[in-house]
C-alpha cells in the first residue's frame, strides 16, 4: 500500500457494520476535552465490566460448586498470570502510543506500518509466551507457598490457561489498535460477546459436565479465542488507516524500535510488579486457606471498584498521545487534570457502598464465616486509599501516552516492588506479623508512587523527543 493509498484510506467516512468497513476512529486533537474523555472511557468501562463478570463468574462458578481449595487456588494465581500478561500488555501500550502519536499527525502510512509491525510482534510473543508460562508454572506456585490442597487445581487451571493465551494476546494487541485512534467501542462489543460465551461455558463445563477447574480454564480460553478472532476480522475489515492487509504483515524495524522504547519500560514495570505480587500473595497465604480465599474474594471486589479510574486512565492515554502527537502540549495538559478530577470524584462515589456493604459482597463469592471476616478486613482497610491510584496510574498513562515511560517505569518499580517488599520483610520479621499493617503494604506504595510521578509530571516536557519527530 502507497503512503498515498493509506492516506486515502484514513480519510473514508461511513459506517458499514459491526466488523469494520466504514470509519469509527476519532480525532481528540479537537473538539471538547470531557466528552471526548468520557465517550472513550464508557465502552471501555462498559467492556471491562463483562469481562470482569466472567473472571467474576468463573470464581463464583468454582467458589460455590467446586471446593473452598479450588476456589483460592484459582483465585490466587492472578500474579503468574499478570508476570507474563502484565508484560505483552506494557509493548502493546507502546505500540499503542506509537500508532496514536502516528494518528495524531496525520502520518496514515506510519499507522499502517506499525499495525502490521504490532501484529506480527504479537503473533512471536503468543508462541514464546506460551512456552514460558507452561514450563514456569510449577516454580511460580512454589514461589507463593500454594497449600498442598490448593496446588493440584493450580497447576491445572495455570497449564490449560497458558496454553491459549496466544488468544488474549492478539485481542488485546488488535483493541489497542482500535483505541489508539479513538474507537473504544468495537472492542467492548466484542467483550460482551467474549464475557456472554464465557458465562455460558462455565456452567455447561462445571455444572453440566462436572469438570471442575479444568472447565472454567477451558470456558476462559475459548472466550479469550473468539474476542481474538472478532478482533482480527474487524482489522481485516477496516477501511480506515489500520486496515490489516496479511501480505504486508512484516517489522518495521524503525517502527519496531520506537513500539520497544516507549513499551519495554512499561512492560518491565508491569511484569516485575505482577511478580513481585507473587512474593505479596505469599505472605497472605501464609496465614493460611481461610485468609487465601479472602484475599481472592477481596481482589475480586478490588478490581470492579478500580475499573472507572483504569478506563478513564486508558483514554488519557489516547487523548495525550493524539495531541502531542498533533504537537499541543496544552491541550494534552488539560486533558490529563481532567482524566485525574474525574477519576478522582467517581472513585470516591464507589467507595461509599463498597464501605458499608463489605461483608456482602465478599460473601457473594464464599460464604465460609472465616473468609467473609478476612475478606471484610482487607476490603475496609484498602479501599479508602483507591484515589492514590488514581493519581499515580492516570499520571503515568499520560507521561506513557507522551512518549516517557522510563521515568514511571523506575518510580513503580521502585514503589510496588522495591519499597513495597522492604516494608513486607520488616513488618513480617520486625514489627508485626498481623494481617492489617501487612496489607497496608499496598496503600503505602500507592501514596509513594503518587508522590513521586506527581513530582515529575510537573517538570516535564511532554512534547520533547515526540515519536513523530523521529
Amino acid at each position: 500500500m502507497t503512503k498515498n493509498e493509506t492516506k486515502n484510506i484514513g480519510e473514508k467516512r461511513g459506517l458499514k457494520g459491526l466488523f469494520g468497513g466504514g470509519r469509527k476512529d476519532i480525532d481528540m486533537t479537537e473538539g471538547g476535552i470531557l466528552r471526548h474523555l468520557i465517550t472513550f472511557a464508557i465502552p471501555l468501562l462498559i467492556g471491562n465490566l463483562f469481562q470482569q463478570l466472567y473472571n467474576t463468574v468463573d470464581t463464583w462458578v468454582v467458589g460455590n460448586y467446586v471446593s473452598n481449595e479450588a476456589f483460592g487456588a484459582v483465585g490466587t494465581v492472578g500474579p503468574i498470570i499478570n508476570t507474563l500478561i502484565g508484560f505483552f500488555s506494557g509493548l502493546s501500550s507502546g505500540a499503542g502510543a506509537v500508532i496514536s502519536q502516528y494518528y495524531g499527525a496525520k502520518k496514515y502510512d506510519k499507522v499502517s506500518e506499525a499495525v502490521h509491525t504490532s501484529m506480527v510482534m504479537t503473533a512471536v510473543m503468543g508462541v514464546i509466551f506460551t512456552v514460558i508460562g507452561i514450563l514456569m508454572t510449577p516454580a511460580m506456585l512454589g514461589f507463593m507457598e500454594f497449600d498442598q490442597s490448593n496446588i493440584a487445581e493450580g497447576k491445572t487451571y495455570l497449564t490449560i490457561y497458558f496454553a491459549g493465551v496466544v488468544g488474549l494476546m492478539v485481542y488485546n494487541m488488535g483493541a489497542g489498535i482500535l483505541r489508539a485512534v479513538g474507537d473504544s467501542k468495537r472492542p467492548f462489543y466484542y467483550l460482551v460477546v467474549s464475557a456472554i460465551v464465557n458465562i455460558v461455558l462455565d456452567l455447561w463445563f462445571v455444572l453440566g459436565f462436572k469438570m471442575g477447574v479444568e472447565g472454567v480454564a477451558y470456558a476462559t480460553i475459548i472466550s479469550q479465542g473468539v474476542s481474538a478472532v472478532l478482533v482480527v476480522i474487524t482489522l481485516l475489515r477496516s477501511e480506515a488507516c489500520i486496515k490489516l492487509i496479511p501480505k504486508q504483515l512484516k517489522i518495521n524495524f524503525e517502527i519496531l524500535k520506537k513500539i520497544i522504547f516507549i513499551g519495554m519500560p512499561a512492560a518491565l514495570q508491569m511484569a516485575i510488579t505482577a511478580f513481585s505480587n507473587v512474593f505479596v500473595q505469599s505472605y497472605i497465604n501464609s496465614f493460611g486457606p481461610d485468609y487465601m480465599s479472602g484475599w481472592t474474594a477481596y481482589a475480586k471486589i478490588d478490581q470492579l471498584a478500580l475499573l472507572p479510574m483504569q478506563s478513564i486512565a486508558l483514554a488519557a492515554t489516547t487523548f495525550v498521545a493524539q495531541n502531542i502527537g498533533n504537537n499541543n502540549e496544552k491541550r494534552a495538559k488539560r486533558g490529563t487534570t481532567c482524566a485525574v478530577v474525574s477519576a478522582i470524584v467517581i472513585t470516591i462515589i464507589i467507595l461509599t457502598p463498597v464501605m458499608i456493604f463489605a461483608p456482602q459482597l465478599v460473601a457473594f463469592f464464599n460464604k465460609n464465616p472465616n473468609v467473609v471476616a478476612c475478606g471484610t478486613i482487607m476490603l475496609r482497610v484498602q479501599s479508602p486509599f483507591y484515589v492514590l491510584c488514581c493519581i499515580n496510574q492516570i499520571y503515568a498513562g499520560a507521561l506513557r501516552g507522551a512518549g516517557k515511560s522510563r521515568v514511571p517505569m523506575v518510580i513503580m518499580l521502585f514503589s510496588f516492588v522495591a519499597f513495597r517488599q522492604a516494608y513486607l520483610y520488616i513488618m513480617k520479621n520486625f514489627i508485626s506479623g498481623e494481617l492489617i499493617p501487612i496489607i497496608f503494604a499496598y496503600p503505602a506504595g500507592w501514596l509513594v508512587a503518587s508522590t513521586l510521578v506527581l513530582i515529575y509530571y510537573n517538570t516535564a516536557k511532554l512534547n520533547k523527543n515526540r515519536v513523530v519527530d523521529g
